[in-house]
């Protein structure tokens, strides 16, 4: 039989570029290429997309050489390489493929003077069949990549642009969570705006609203990234600084638990399209006073606990929760949700979805997934004929009357 080809996207502007090339490379060992034909296709930290050598340097953490070309190709250059990426940040837009075996991201070439269309870029297309999405955070997990890949009418793997959009956007998703029902933990959100002119007035809103600790984060980010602990409100401004350095928008939660007991951190993974299904749940126990991104990727101590001590009925209810988050951003293809779990009244709460997890062979996701039975290669195979099939049904769709 004919290999799929797979396009494995990484990288990104984002602050979990690293996070993504690690994912990434673990996916590159792990897929299995009797079935797939890999096409590794990256994103520099500058938004400039690269594919084969340039693609595999970028995700190892090679630089070209002295005098080498640079690792990026552009729209109009003449000699770009056959098969090489040809997006660049602000130099070429997506145009719907031409009939061919495969789909392809291909951009216009457009003449300065007369916006002459030419068709040289079809024969530098990104030329696959499905695109899997290995991008954390900003740019590569909120539906802007989703988006560019709907418009050229490709096959990706995971959420679409709402589930990706309102999963990324702390605010949003808890808004939706609160409207199906679902339990949050009491939170204040603001904008960066509201903290740069009237800073005490923030203060004293979050004190009126939430008891410390409070953690602080910015409403659009993942890994654990400009996230703190604040105790009292000596903390609580330089917590806020430093949220407002990476979104516009920050959301402070009430620390479960109170001051004297941290809360329990489960996780459990959910896999499928319209019928969800969920792993067994797992736990956290970090090595600091809550899982931020030293503790995730950097320092060693954080335990992870699979599956996690819970009973038959609290297990049941954090898998139905998970599903239900799911549903709830109208999420597809795969989301590692997270619980708050109160040590002492055993309450569950649910605290975010995320819809592209980190996804190296020993990140919780396919950890969870493993433990309920599905190894890591047959999960990375699940997903990719997930995103086919989300693609194919989505092509039952009438645009024109």
């Amino acid at each position: 039989m004919k290999k799929i080809r797979v396009g494995i996207l990484f990288g990104g502007r984002s602050g979990e570029h690293e996070v993504s090339l690690l994912s990434a490379a673990s996916v590159f060992n792990a897929i299995d290429k009797e079935k797939y034909e890999v096409v590794p296709i990256g994103i520099t930290k500058e938004g400039r997309w690269v594919t084969a050598a340039d693609a595999e340097r970028l995700l190892y953490g090679k630089a070209a050489g002295e005098g080498a070309r640079p690792t990026h190709l552009r729209a109009g250059d003449p000699e770009a390489t056959p098969g090489a990426a040809v997006l660049a940040k602000g130099e070429s837009v997506v145009v719907p493929p031409e009939p061919q075996t495969h789909r392809s991201i291909t951009p216009f070439e457009t003449d300065a003077s007369s916006h002459a269309l030419t068709r040289r870029a079809a024969d530098r297309a990104i030329d696959v069949d499905v695109i899997f999405p290995v991008l954390h955070g900003t740019f590569g997990e909120d539906g802007t990549i989703q988006g560019l890949l709907e418009l050229a009418d490709m096959p990706y793997v995971g959420a679409g642009v709402l589930g990706s959009a309102a999963g990324m956007d702390k605010d949003i998703m808890k808004a939706l969570f609160r409207a199906a029902g679902l339990p949050i933990v009491k939170h204040v959100t603001l904008l960066r705006s509201e903290w740069e002119t009237t800073p005490k007035k923030i203060e004293k809103l979050v004190e009126s609203k939430l008891k410390y600790p409070v953690f602080v984060k910015p409403a659009n980010l993942g890994s654990s990234v400009g996230i703190s602990k604040a105790h009292d409100r000596k903390e609580l401004g330089p917590a806020i600084a430093e949220a407002a350095k990476f979104d516009r928008k920050i959301v402070i939660e009430q620390g479960v638990g109170g001051r004297k007991q941290k809360a329990r951190e489960i996780e459990c993974s959910v896999l499928g399209n319209d019928q969800p299904e969920a792993s067994l749940p797992g736990e956290i126990v970090p090595s600091t006073e809550f899982y931020d991104y030293n503790a995730k990727y950097l320092d060693e101590g954080s335990q992870l606990i699979i599956p996690a001590k819970l009973s038959k009925a609290e297990t049941k209810e954090v898998q139905r929760l998970a599903i239900a988050a799911f549903k709830g951003v109208d999420c597809a293809g795969l989301a590692r949700v997270d619980f708050l779990m109160d040590p002492k009244s055993r309450k569950i709460y649910l605290n975010e979805i995320n819809t592209m997890p980190g996804f190296t062979a020993i990140s919780m996701y396919p950890k969870l997934w493993a433990a309920s039975g599905l190894a890591y290669a047959d999960l990375i195979d699940r997903l990719i004929q997930l995103g086919i099939e989300r693609h194919a049904d989505k092509k039952k769709n009438q645009y024109s009357r």
